[in-house]
C-alpha cells in the first residue's frame, strides 16, 4: 500500500444493496485511485424514519454477501454496532481516528444524498475531514452548491462528481418489485436475491 492510504467510504442503508451500489464503488475505486472501498450500512438513520427499514443485521449481511467476491471491498459494522441515531459526521470522525491522520478519506454516495448531508447540522465539520464523491446518472446536473439551507455558507470539503450509468437501479424499486412479485433478476447479485427470498424481506409494500 502507498505511504498515504486513500480509503473510499460507501455509505447507505443498502436496503437492499444492488448493482448500482457495487458499480459506483468500483468506479470510484478506479477513477480516484483508491486502495479500497469500505461499505458502511447505516444503523439508525435519522432521515429515514418515514418508512420501515429492514433490520441492521439483514442489511449488513446482504452487503457482506454482495461484496464478498471483491478483495478491494470491505464492510464495516461501525454504524450498526454504535448505539443511538446515525450521523455521518460522527462516522467519518471515528473512521479518521481508525485510519489515522495521514489517510485520505473519500465519502461516496449519490448526489442527492451528498446534497442533503451538506445541509445537516455540523456539516462544517466535514471540511478537512474527507472529500465527497457524488455519484450521478449520465447527463444529470449535480448542482451541489454550498448553501447550508438557511442562507448561510457552510465550509465543506471538495466535492467531486462521478457519472455512473447503473444508478438507474434503486433500492426502493427493488423493494416495490418484491412486494408486487415482479422480477428483480439482474438488478442485484443472485445471492442477495436469494437472501431476500429466504428471509421474506419486502413482502409487504412499505410507505
Amino acid at each position: 500500500m502507498r505511504k498515504t492510504p486513500r480509503i473510499g467510504i460507501m455509505g447507505g442503508t443498502f436496503d437492499p444493496v444492488h448493482y448500482g451500489h457495487l458499480v459506483t464503488a468500483e468506479e470510484a475505486l478506479v477513477q480516484f485511485n483508491l486502495d479500497k472501498v469500505v461499505f458502511v450500512p447505516t444503523g439508525r438513520p435519522v432521515r429515514k424514519t418515514h418508512r420501515h427499514l429492514s433490520s441492521a443485521e439483514d442489511r449488513y449481511l446482504m452487503t457482506v454477501i454482495a461484496t464478498a467476491s471483491n478483495p478491494d471491498f470491505e464492510v464495516s459494522r461501525i454504524e450498526i454496532d454504535r448505539p443511538g441515531d446515525t450521523y455521518t459526521v460522527d462516522t467519518m470522525l471515528a473512521l479518521r481516528d481508525l485510519y489515522g491522520p495521514r489517510a485520505e478519506l473519500f465519502f461516496i454516495s449519490g448526489a442527492d444524498a451528498v446534497r442533503e448531508i451538506l445541509t445537516w447540522k455540523n456539516a462544517d465539520r466535514f471540511a478537512g475531514l474527507c472529500t465527497f464523491i457524488a455519484a450521478t446518472r449520465p447527463g444529470y446536473d449535480a448542482d451541489l452548491g454550498t448553501d447550508g439551507g438557511a442562507g448561510r455558507l457552510v465550509p465543506v470539503p471538495a466535492v467531486e462528481s462521478m457519472e455512473v450509468p447503473a444508478l438507474a437501479i434503486s433500492s426502493s424499486d427493488i423493494r416495490d418489485r418484491v412486494a408486487a412479485h415482479r422480477p428483480i433478476r439482474y438488478l442485484l447479485p443472485e445471492a442477495v436475491a436469494a437472501y431476500i427470498e429466504k428471509n421474506g424481506l419486502y413482502r409487504e409494500t412499505v410507505a
